[in-house]
C-alpha cells in the first residue's frame, strides 16, 4: 500500500454502506483473505463487498456491473451477481459493488474429490458460458490473444520458473499452440481468467465460478485451458467429451496457455516464498501439479 492509498477495513466498508446503502451498514462484515486487484469482505451470509484495491482502472468491476446481471440467469452454476453500486466518494476515492455471495471454498484451498463430477460440470458451464457475444461486448487486451501474441508473457513465466527437467517438453507444448491456426469463429463470452482461486467448491466438485473482471468475447481456448488447470489428472478427455465443441487447433492453444498459466501460478508460488506482493505461496505446488498434466495431456 502506497502513502497515497486508503487502507481497506471492515469499518471502512461499514461506513461506506452507512453513506449509500445504509439499509445494508447493520449486517455482519468479514475479510475474505486473497484479494489483490479487488478485495472482498463478506456481508451477512448472502453478500459480499467487493473493493476496487490495486486494479489501476475500475473497468473490471464495471464490467461485472454490467454484464453479469445477463449471464447470470443463462449459466448452470451460481456466480456473484451486482446487487447494488458503490460510487467513489469523498470517504473513499474508487469503485465498489456489493454482489451475490456464491457459498463455498476456492479451489487453491480444497481439492476437488469428485474428478468426473467436476469434469462434466465445468463443461456445462462453459458450454453455456460460450456463446456468441453482442457488439458491445468487451474484447480482450491482455486475455484472449492468440498464444503468439503472448511471447513474451511465456517467455518471462519460462525463464522465471520452468523446470529444468520439463522445460523442453514445456516449449514444445508452448510451439505448438503458437503454430495452431487463430479462431476463425465469432467471439463467445469468456471468462478468461480460470485458476484455482476464482472457481469454488463445495461437496467434492465445483459449485460456483468468481471474479469475472477479465470477462471479453473472443476465443474460448483461454477457458479451455481449464481442463489441465483446474481438473484432476485423468479427467481432460471426459471434459472435452461433454464440452463437445473444441475442434483440434482449439485444444492446441488450450493446451499451450494452459501451460503459461502453470507457470505463472508457480511464479505467484515463488514470489509468496519469497515475501513479495501479490505472491502465493500455496500456488507454487498447484502449478506445477497442473503443469505435470499440460504434458500428459491427461
Amino acid at each position: 500500500m502506497t502513502d497515497t492509498e486508503t487502507e481497506i477495513t471492515a469499518e471502512l466498508v461499514r461506513d461506506l454502506l452507512r453513506e449509500q446503502h445504509p439499509d445494508l451498514a447493520g449486517l455482519p462484515v468479514r475479510e475474505v483473505p486473497g484479494g489483490w486487484g479487488n478485495q472482498m469482505w463478506r456481508l451477512g451470509d448472502e453478500l459480499a463487498v467487493r473493493v476496487q484495491r490495486m486494479d489501476p482502472t475500475p473497468e473490471p468491476q464495471l464490467k461485472e456491473r454490467r454484464w453479469l446481471p445477463l449471464l447470470a440467469p443463462l449459466l448452470p452454476l451460481p456466480v456473484p451477481t451486482p446487487v447494488r453500486l458503490g460510487e467513489p466518494s469523498g470517504r473513499f476515492p474508487k469503485h465498489w459493488t456489493v454482489m451475490t455471495w456464491v457459498p463455498g471454498e476456492p479451489l487453491d484451498l480444497c481439492p476437488l474429490t469428485r474428478p468426473a463430477h467436476a469434469a462434466d460440470t465445468l463443461a456445462d458451464f462453459l458450454r453455456a458460458l460460450h456463446v456468441e457475444a453482442p457488439a458491445a461486448a468487451p474484447v480482450g487486451s491482455d486475455f484472449g490473444a492468440h498464444p503468439k501474441k503472448c511471447a513474451d508473457g511465456f517467455e518471462h513465466f519460462f525463464q522465471a520458473v520452468a523446470p529444468a527437467d520439463v522445460a523442453a517438453a514445456t516449449r514444445a507444448v508452448w510451439d505448438d499452440a503458437v503454430a495452431a491456426p487463430e479462431w476463425d469463429g465469432p467471439p463467445l463470452w469468456t471468462h478468461g481468467d480460470l485458476h484455482p482461486a476464482n472457481v469454488v467448491v463445495r461437496d467434492g466438485t465445483l459449485s460456483g465460478i468468481v471474479d469475472f473482471g477479465a470477462l471479453f468475447a473472443g476465443d474460448p481456448a483461454w477457458d479451455l485451458a481449464a481442463a489441465w488447470v483446474l481438473l484432476p489428472a485423468g479427467t481432460a478427455s471426459r471434459f472435452f467429451a461433454g464440452y463437445a465443441r473444441a475442434d483440434e487447433p482449439t485444444i492446441r492453444r488450450a493446451r499451450g496457455l494452459a501451460a503459461m498459466k502453470c507457470l505463472f501460478l508457480m511464479l505467484m508460488g515463488r514470489n509468496g516464498t519469497q515475501g513479495l506482493p501479490g505472491g502465493k505461496p500455496h500456488w507454487g505446488p498447484l502449478g506445477r501439479e497442473a503443469l505435470d498434466r499440460v504434458l500428459r495431456g491427461v
